[in-house]
């Protein structure tokens, strides 16, 4: 008799463990939700690696964002076409990278309110002292990144062909062979350019005005779940701009406020 006593307490034991552990794995699985999110890596001062940490403004506003929702952000870096096809594939739930908002892309993704304006500029070696305005670029090369809407944008600028353009993967290569002559001229978002410039000392110049002026966004599938993720955001983003987090993360980046989108 006191054999069975003796199990049937063990029995009891262990059977509050087991709905102890039931509790705390469903808890667990409440608090893990979890937001896909990409960069480049290699976009400063917007999402790059430092002391292997990937940093940067639209990194921070993005996981500042699912913090406050109570998500974890699982980042995948990859160059700009890369992130494309794996956010139409939906293997991301969206982009923390210079993200333009564009009538093509919205063809495809649904947007957030934009959270920085980003303009068109091109820069050149400050060498070439007979390059100071877009007609001087005629019949010299361009380079951009692949993918990136500064070239679209860039083509636009040139109707006429005038001018070559040269693609590449990432900004590095395009950066470096403008400040190595090997091209005249490079574009990029202004801001980016600027604080390049700033920080490394580089020996560059703007070469006339800003092409044009864009909304940076986070953009989502046009599905149930993007367009859950997309009302979220945008509250969310909504918040950051009236508490002033919005303008004190661009002014720590950029060194000017460019959170209020025109």
């Amino acid at each position: 008799m006191a054999f069975n006593t003796r199990w049937a307490a063990l029995a009891l034991v262990m059977g509050v463990a087991a709905t102890l552990a039931g509790c705390d794995n469903s808890g667990s699985a409440a608090q893990d939700k979890v937001i896909r999110l990409g960069a480049t890596g290699q976009s400063f001062p917007s999402s790059y690696k430092e002391n292997d940490k990937l940093v940067g403004y639209d990194v921070e506003v993005a996981e500042t964002i699912a913090h406050d929702l109570g998500y974890k952000v699982v980042w995948t870096t990859a160059d700009f076409s890369g992130l494309l096809g794996q956010l139409e594939a939906g293997k991301l739930d969206s982009i923390a990278n210079n993200f333009v908002v564009t009538a093509k892309r919205q063809e495809k993704y649904n947007f957030s309110t934009s959270y920085l304006t980003y303009s068109s500029q091109i820069v050149t070696s400050a060498q070439n002292k007979d390059i100071n305005s877009l007609d001087d670029l005629k019949g010299r090369t361009v380079a951009g990144v692949l993918g990136s809407n500064h070239i679209t944008n860039l083509r636009a600028a040139f109707p006429d062909n005038s001018i070559t353009i040269r693609t590449y993967e990432t900004r590095d290569g395009a950066m470096s062979d403008t400040l190595n002559n090997r091209v005249q001229g490079y574009v990029n978002s202004k801001p980016v350019l600027l604080a390049e410039i700033n920080k490394h000392q580089l020996p560059l110049k703007l070469v006339g005005p800003a092409l044009t002026d864009e909304g940076v966004s986070f953009p989502f599938a046009k599905t149930p779940e993007g367009d859950r993720l997309l009302g979220l955001y945008n509250q969310e983003l909504d918040k950051m701009r009236e508490d002033g987090r919005l303008k004190a993360l661009s002014e720590k980046y950029f060194g000017d406020d460019l959170s209020q989108v025109k």
